[in-house]
């Protein structure tokens, strides 16, 4: 079983403000553009978005709605306003936040052979008023120099963190705007097109099993 850190072990942010319309209509189809990159490099199968409701002068309210995305165009006119007719009706208020892309990805063992993994990357799109803000995010060990152990692991890197590098320097030519590497986390950390490598240690890099992912 693959092991996923509770915070990312890297991540990349980009902010878009050259905004043609409202915000979620741009960050809609900025997601489109971004997931047919993610498919391409066989990183994300997009099955379904999520997001959660806030309000003015209250924050989150706790209340999530989920939308299946796989047999539907991210790009359809019609699919903000389906978006929009999720809002609980107890809070006619309610303004959507953060919409999170979640699919299935592709990853590769020190073999070569292939597996299946949910969540293997996530996508997340912050629309406001002036511009959208987005986040792509990893939480697993086989981007990395090491795993979560701490073992070297040189095989599962050159099988898998070049796609993601690939798909990072495309995305920023889709977007047109360079990936700023999110904050450290104990799990790792964005440098360049990959995670930073760590230091090593009589033949070890850091294990981080003891903050328990899974």
């Amino acid at each position: 079983m693959l092991m996923r850190a509770p915070k990312e072990s890297g991540s990349w942010t980009w902010t878009l403000d050259d905004m043609p319309g409202p915000g979620l209509e741009f960050a809609l189809a900025t997601a489109a553009r971004m997931s047919a990159v993610l498919a391409k490099h066989d990183l994300m199968e997009l099955h379904s978005l999520e997001w959660p409701w806030l309000q003015t002068g209250r924050g989150g309210l706790g209340v999530h709605s989920r939308l299946r995305a796989d047999t539907r165009s991210l790009d359809d006119p019609a699919l903000p306003d389906l978006l929009r007719a999720c809002r609980p009706i107890g809070h006619p208020q309610a303004e959507i936040g953060g919409i999170t892309l979640l699919g299935t990805g592709a990853w590769f063992d020190a073999a070569g052979e292939r597996h299946e993994e949910y969540r293997l990357v996530e996508l997340l799109l912050v629309p406001d008023e002036i511009d959208v803000w987005v986040e792509l995010s990893v939480h697993h060990g086989v981007w990395g120099h090491c795993d979560f152990r701490g073992r070297p692991q040189p095989l599962t890197h050159a099988n898998n963190a070049p796609r993601l590098a690939a798909a990072l320097q495309e995305l920023e030519q889709v977007l047109g705007v360079a990936a700023e590497p999110g904050e450290p986390t104990y799990y790792g950390r964005a440098e360049g097109y990959g995670l930073g490598a760590p230091d090593i240690i009589d033949g070890l890099g850091p294990a981080v099993t003891d903050a328990a992912p899974g």
